[in-house]
């Protein structure tokens, strides 16, 4: 038969196990926790997001500063599909920045965005 002493460390114990629990699980439910790799995720795409938000103006001006910019929106107006308007950006050069071989991700989108909204 257990001693008291027993019987109160063990309900001491349980209670605190329970305790922790019941506080990860209002934390990371209610209270906004969340892993480290979440926190690196989350970072990464902040970054990148402000790359875009930052590169975006630079690939609307270059694309505007082109010869033939009026034809070249056209194109990219008469085309419907993201994707497709993903790739025209692409393989134009507009949505790689001075200085690096690979387009920025998500700026190609971005960009063409923006230029839909311009009248010309």
């Amino acid at each position: 038969m257990a001693t008291w002493r027993q019987a109160t460390w063990s309900k001491v114990f349980w209670t605190f196990v329970a305790g922790a629990v019941v506080a990860m699980i209002v934390g990371f439910m209610w209270l906004g926790w969340f892993l480290g790799s979440t926190a690196d995720k989350m970072a990464a795409d902040r970054a990148e997001a402000a790359v875009v938000k930052v590169t975006t103006p630079i690939c609307v001006k270059s694309f505007l500063a082109q010869s033939g910019a009026a034809k070249k929106l056209e194109e990219l107006k008469a085309i419907d599909s993201t994707w497709q308007k993903r790739e025209f950006m692409e393989k134009g050069g507009w949505a790689t920045v001075p200085g690096s071989e690979e387009p920025v991700p998500g700026l190609a989108d971005a960009c063409a965005e923006e230029l839909v909204k311009v009248k010309k």
